[in-house]
């Protein structure tokens, strides 16, 4: 296998719908809010097996002082493969040194943050108006 990360916006929507129902995510149901979205996004780190699309990253910032990581998504047949690893760090490299990084992980996906130095946000919760039901 022969991952390549790119920071690039020239990727398809068909492409990146295959990853998000292929991993059942309720954004999938808005393919083109989801599409817009990523492609807006400060920052989106895309991962390839040649010419296909295998996982994904987006950041949101001010470029200054915070950064939140929304998505990090990776096909189900390259999981466990190290492909969200090279992501999140290409991510983490982008924003090394900014006052503070978030976002919000839940279930097995806890203890793979917490190997990129996220720990528990202290007393905070997190709070969501959220129009899906995969959480």
């Amino acid at each position: 296998m022969n991952i390549e990360i790119k920071e690039t916006k020239d990727v398809l929507p068909t492409d990146i719908l295959s990853i998000y129902s292929a991993n059942l995510w309720s954004s999938a149901n808005k393919p083109d809010q989801l599409y817009r979205a990523l492609l807006h996004s400060h920052s989106f780190i895309t991962a390839w097996d040649h010419d296909k699309l295998v996982g994904l990253g987006n950041a949101l910032s001010d470029g200054h002082l915070v950064v939140y990581y929304p998505h990090l998504i990776v096909h189900p047949y390259y999981q466990r493969r190290g492909v969200g690893k090279m992501i999140m760090d290409r991510l983490q490299q982008k924003y090394k040194g900014l006052h503070q990084q978030i976002l919000v992980a839940d279930g097995k996906s806890i203890e793979f943050y917490k190997k990129f130095g996220f720990k528990m946000a202290g007393d905070t919760k997190s709070m969501w108006i959220y129009d899906g039901d995969d959480h």
